[in-house]
């Protein structure tokens, strides 16, 4: 495994790697890639791109950008978007829309896609995580629910629990739908 300096490094790189295939100056053979999809499908958006970078670096222990809770529902959402609604940015491009629909017409649903992914990653994953030290739930929705962090790590399930859960599977599905 990486440590956070090595990660904060690399993820750098490709930063600069990506600046440089956008400009099509691929730096070697794996950028090619990418830069030829650049080419053939010149609807591709850098900024998916680098906010997925600022998503890897929100898990990056010693990064600024690193969180291992949050607070409410919004920060959790800008993480949500940064691992996983960029994917649906990144591929709309690629996949094209269905006759009658634009580019624009099919990002809003594509990204809901990739938050409602995420959301389903999250809970799948609460105990792995708590093991980690990370919370992905936000805090104001534990509160409501009368979860505490101490429950969460504890991997203790009860009524307040499985209510938390039921609202956060909820609102996964609200994104499945759009």
């Amino acid at each position: 495994m990486l440590g956070p300096e090595r990660m904060t490094e690399d993820l750098a790189r490709w930063k600069e790697r990506l600046d440089r295939i956008w400009v099509n100056e691929p730096t070697d053979a794996l950028d090619l890639a990418l830069a030829d999809a650049k080419l053939r499908y010149p609807d591709l958006d850098i900024m998916p791109y680098v906010d997925m970078i600022d998503g890897m670096l929100m898990d990056t222990p010693g990064h600024a950008l690193f969180q291992d809770r949050y607070e409410t529902w919004d920060e959790l959402y800008t993480y949500c978007y940064r691992v996983a609604g960029t994917v649906g940015l990144m591929v709309l491009p690629v996949l094209g829309q269905a006759e009658g629909y634009t580019l624009a017409d099919a990002t809003p649903p594509g990204l809901s896609l990739g938050i409602a992914f995420q959301i389903t990653n999250i809970l799948r994953d609460v105990g792995e995580d708590a093991l980690r030290g990370r919370i992905y739930l936000p805090r104001e929705d534990m509160e409501r629910f009368g979860v505490t962090e101490k429950q969460i790590m504890d991997a203790i399930v009860d009524d307040n629990y499985k209510a938390l859960i039921q609202f956060e599977i909820d609102r996964a599905e609200a994104y499945y739908v759009e």
